[in-house]
């Protein structure tokens, strides 16, 4: 199973994108887009690519079905968030814990595997 573009926005990077398919938060200006680094950031799409520059156009995903590397263990089906490379790992709040999340995993996968995961932005809580 792969990726299913829905809706794709190129942006501009704060910093170089060093690995494809990692988790996207929105930057510090308008158009432009940073690598997440916590379960906590506001979590926007997929790098579709990498970039050797900051400041350079990076396309993300924003909706339909992306691939992305994954940082962990994950169960199909699961909920997606980013570890502190964003790559993603399975979402496990702790009771009353917020924690944003890219997405549900189509596929099971471990550290180092790139998989579809369904793309759905938004938060949940432990």
């Amino acid at each position: 199973m792969g990726a299913t573009a829905g809706l794709e926005k190129s942006t501009k990077c704060t910093a170089a994108i060093a690995t494809a398919f990692t988790i996207a938060k929105f930057g510090a200006d308008d158009d432009t887009s940073s690598v997440a680094t916590a379960l906590t950031e506001e979590l926007i799409g997929v790098f579709q690519h990498t970039t050797p520059n900051a400041g350079d156009e990076v396309r993300l995903m924003l909706s339909g079905i992306s691939n992305l590397k994954l940082g962990g263990t994950v169960a199909r089906g699961g909920w997606i968030t980013s570890d502190a490379n964003a790559k993603g790992v399975a979402a496990a709040p702790a009771a009353g814990v917020n924690a944003a999340v890219i997405g549900k995993a189509l596929m099971s996968g471990v550290d180092g595997d790139i998989i579809p995961v369904m793309l759905a932005p938004g938060r949940i809580q432990g």
